[in-house]
């Protein structure tokens, strides 16, 4: 037996190779010939036959898969029997292949030009695999009698005499959906359905193993996972970041009393104790002997001013309730109701200590406490020191002060932050949280308050601009009319004072400062002006004292340096002391003429 060539040929039966050995003239059905592929410049071209052996020009041409052979040949035991021959035969030699030559345009009409060329390159072959591969995976089934249509193979010689063959009815390269190297004792046939199923099916088996690993931990979360990590960011310090997760563990499971506390404890720990009041009641409520609840509970109302909660919910706390917090808020409870008697009595001494005692015992949220604190320094005419104690105490927003204290707590707060603001000369802000306290509670104080703001907010707006057109009798009239609502209000006085100043009146501007300086010791303003009337009045000594407090607040001020100096020499001269023995100190500021 001469040279075998790669054949590429019909496969009716599941067999290339005993179809290549039936495939002549007399056992093919009369084919339509396939033009070739146009000529290009590439490696893609397809070799025009030079053979004159039609036999072999024959076995050389193509055709489509898809038509359907009338005359369609089944296998037969002849030509089993001829196969198992063939296999044992000796495989013949290669030769080296000779160089291509560039293909031609060939004639579709004559039967010797549309033959092709017994082998395709890699190029076309890749393309005919990549259009069949892609068919294959869009069709999900194959039948016995699907896998008899027509193959196309390009069976290739290996060294053993094995042949490569394709699993499905379409040309591909060596590797693609189950190629696989036949042994010589195997039916090829019953190896490529195997094959085709195990590749068929591996996409389902790969779809559904990923599917089960994002259907598992993504779409369902553990909220005692959450909790966990929750409880992790809680020890760290990180309460935003344990809240967040709370968040999402309740959001899953609402059932949890521990998540409902373990919440609360981050909320305290952001300074929101309203919210984690809240957190606490909504877990007593699902689980009403939750010991840690109650516990955290009563220690939020030891801090926020409530006495008489905190002991029940101790008394409820079980074994996690302590005598010497039990003992803590009955004290709170004894002093919180000295409190509410001095104020009623409007002994404003009495209530400002006990309102620090109450704080000192654990009250140091308590709002309404720091309000009390704050009246009785407001009524005792010490402006500043009331400011500094509200400012201590809890930033709530009204809506949460509302809901857990009442309206009528909150419009008491929101009255004494109006009088603070009247207080330190911000009128508008005073009058505004003046309407927001009215608003929740009419009630003839906060009406009053409300009038009074108002009033001195318009006594001073009219004072200013009767000040600035120098109309300063005027000014003087309306600060006065202001400070009949307020007597005690520095602001008025200081602005009063101002106007006294430009008239002469050098003495009662003094007068003026010196009150609104009672009221607020750190009243910069009224203190230099107060130094300015006592050198008018030539107080020399009483005008360097407030200089040199003037230079220890703003010690670069030249003109306070100057003033202070010239005081000094004034002093000097009024002593009868030789201005040539006196020597400028360091806080002095030499005057060049």
């Amino acid at each position: 037996m001469g040279e075998t060539p790669n054949y590429l040929v019909k496969n009716e039966i599941g067999c290339g190779f005993v179809g290549a050995l039936f495939n002549r003239r007399g056992f093919r059905p009369r084919q339509k010939p396939v033009p070739s592929l146009p000529a290009a410049k590439s490696h893609n071209s397809i070799k025009n036959p030079s053979s004159k052996n039609p036999a072999a020009r024959s076995h050389n041409s193509v055709k489509n898969p898809t038509s359907k052979n009338p005359k369609r040949r089944r296998s037969s035991s002849g030509e089993m029997k001829f196969l198992e021959s063939s296999k044992s035969a000796n495989p013949p030699p290669k030769q080296g292949r000779k160089p291509l030559p560039k293909p031609t345009v060939a004639n579709p009409r004559s039967s010797t030009s549309s033959s092709k060329n017994s082998s395709l390159n890699s190029g076309l072959s890749q393309v005919t695999n990549v259009a069949n591969t892609r068919r294959l995976m869009k069709e999900p089934t194959f039948t016995s009698s699907e896998m008899s249509m027509s193959v196309a193979v390009r069976e290739k010689p290996s060294i053993n005499g094995t042949l490569y063959r394709a699993s499905s009815g379409n040309t591909m390269l060596l590797g693609h959906l189950g190629n696989v190297r036949q042994s010589r004792k195997e039916n090829p046939t019953a190896n490529n359905v195997k094959t085709l199923e195990y590749h068929l099916t591996a996409g389902a088996r790969k779809h559904s193993e990923f599917g089960n690993i994002y259907r598992g931990p993504m779409n369902k979360l553990d909220p005692e996972a959450l909790k966990s990590m929750g409880n992790e960011n809680y020890k760290k310090g990180r309460f935003e970041d344990a809240l967040a997760l709370y968040n999402q563990a309740i959001a899953l499971d609402s059932s949890k009393a521990s998540y409902y506390s373990n919440r609360s404890a981050a909320l305290i720990g952001l300074g929101r104790l309203i919210e984690a009041v809240f957190d606490c009641r909504v877990a007593i409520k699902i689980e009403p002997s939750y010991h840690r609840a109650h516990q955290r509970l009563a220690e939020l109302y030891i801090r926020l001013g409530e006495a008489e909660q905190a002991l029940y919910h101790y008394k409820h706390s079980g074994p996690k309730a302590d005598t010497k917090d039990i003992s803590q808020a009955q004290a709170l409870k004894i002093h919180l109701s000295r409190c509410n008697e001095t104020q009623k009595q409007r002994n404003w001494n009495e209530l400002l200590k006990e309102s620090r005692t109450t704080i000192s015992l654990g009250a140091d949220s308590a709002p309404q406490v720091y309000a009390m604190q704050t009246e009785a320094l407001l009524e005792l005419r010490r402006h500043q020191e009331a400011y500094s104690a509200i400012k201590k105490g809890p930033n709530f927003g009204i809506d949460f002060c509302t809901q857990f204290f009442g309206s009528a707590v909150s419009a008491h707060l929101l009255a004494i932050w109006s009088r603070v603001y009247m207080a330190t000369g911000r009128f508008e802000d005073a009058v505004t949280t003046a309407h927001s306290a009215a608003r929740l509670d009419p009630s003839d104080v906060v009406t009053k308050i409300a009038k009074r703001a108002r009033a001195l907010a318009s006594a001073r707006s009219s004072g200013n601009q009767l000040f600035k057109a120098s109309k300063f009798s005027q000014a003087c009239i309306a600060y006065s009319e202001g400070l009949e609502h307020e007597p005690f209000n520095s602001v008025l006085l200081c602005n009063r004072a101002a106007c006294r100043s430009k008239l002469g009146q050098f003495e009662k501007a003094v007068e003026d400062c010196t009150a609104a300086l009672y009221l607020q010791p750190s009243y910069t303003k009224a203190r230099q002006r107060r130094a300015d009337c006592y050198v008018k009045l030539e107080r020399w000594e009483a005008a360097i004292q407030d200089y040199e407090v003037l230079t220890q607040e703003t010690p670069r001020d030249e003109v306070i340096n100057r003033a202070l100096y010239v005081a000094q020499i004034q002093l000097k001269k009024q002593q009868s002391e030789d201005l040539s023995e006196m020597k400028l100190g360091t806080n002095l500021v030499q005057i060049s003429s």
